[in-house]
């Protein structure tokens, strides 16, 4: 059962080479972004082709959300037609695909949970061409899982917990938006999640949703980063009337995650759980490189 991983370098490839590796799962790849480029359907065709594989992970995605809306055109490439061109390779070459997608395909303005099945209407760019994007692949081949996540973190890559450490020692206040309410995702568990899906043999395909459980804004989450690390610093609650941006964001994202948990059996930790231990990782790993 070959596995492959596309946006191997990013934070959530990073997190499942080290729950593949925790795991003991050997046939997994996690190819260059240059040999897995998704905007190549040839390149993919010469790496599926390689490789084999029974299940393709696909973790690539334009990610900047405020910048997406200067950059249209090269975000709908990459989170629409990447999306549409990996979907093809898998059909051509009888692999399932697992696509990671967004909570940002929902407007978010109505404080409830949001199920799959509720109308996606994205509200900023990066979230439409990510619709689009599922879209694509559930048009182009029947096995696929889009696993929908939000405010993803852990000490890989650039997120906002590792931000929140940085800035907590370089200020001694900071404005965090109090009226935008989610549930964070550590993508550690994301990944052993992910990795489990993988593992049920499951045929049940279509849209899941997966985030850590509980509630949170983003001021409280920040709260909670700095009292796990001990860093001393006021945070201030502003609204989101006063931080203006140039994509809108969800008010109340929150997804219900009983699909995803009933049919594969996982077990979700609570977000702050999660957080003490990425935050306990980010630290020794400091002390380490130190």
């Amino acid at each position: 059962m070959r596995i492959v991983v596309l946006g191997a370098s990013g934070q959530l490839g990073s997190c499942l080479k080290k729950v593949s590796a925790e795991r003991n799962i050997n046939d997994i790849s996690f190819p260059s972004e240059e040999a897995g480029n998704i905007l190549s359907s040839e390149l993919l065709d010469i790496l599926f082709s390689e490789e084999k594989p029974s299940f393709v992970i696909n973790c690539a995605a334009y990610t900047a959300v405020d910048k997406a809306e200067d950059e249209q055109e090269i975000c709908r490439k990459v989170n629409r037609d990447g999306a549409q061109y990996i979907a093809a390779a898998c059909k051509q070459h009888h692999a399932t695909l697992i696509h990671v997608s967004t909570d940002f395909v929902f407007k978010g303005n109505v404080p409830q949970l949001l199920s799959e099945t509720d109308p996606a209407t994205p509200e900023n760019i990066y979230g439409l061409t990510k619709l689009e994007g599922e879209a694509a692949i559930a048009e182009t081949l029947p096995e696929y899982f889009t696993v929908r996540t939000s405010w993803l973190y852990s000490e890989y890559g650039n997120n906002f917990v590792k931000t929140m450490l940085r800035l907590g020692k370089e200020r001694e206040q900071l404005g965090i938006i109090v009226d935008q309410v989610g549930s964070p995702t550590y993508a550690i568990d994301l990944a052993g999640a992910i990795i489990d899906i993988i593992e049920s043999d499951s045929k049940e395909y279509g849209i899941y949703h997966y985030s850590n459980e509980g509630v949170t804004s983003w001021f409280d989450f920040a709260k909670a980063v700095f009292d796990l690390s001990t860093t001393h610093v006021k945070v201030n609650p502003v609204k989101t009337s006063e931080y203006i941006t140039k994509a809108v964001r969800p008010a109340y994202s929150v997804m219900d995650k009983t699909k995803i948990k009933q049919t594969f059996s996982i077990a979700i930790p609570y977000w702050r759980d999660s957080l003490a231990t990425c935050v306990d990782r980010i630290q020794k790993n400091l002390e380490i490189s130190n």
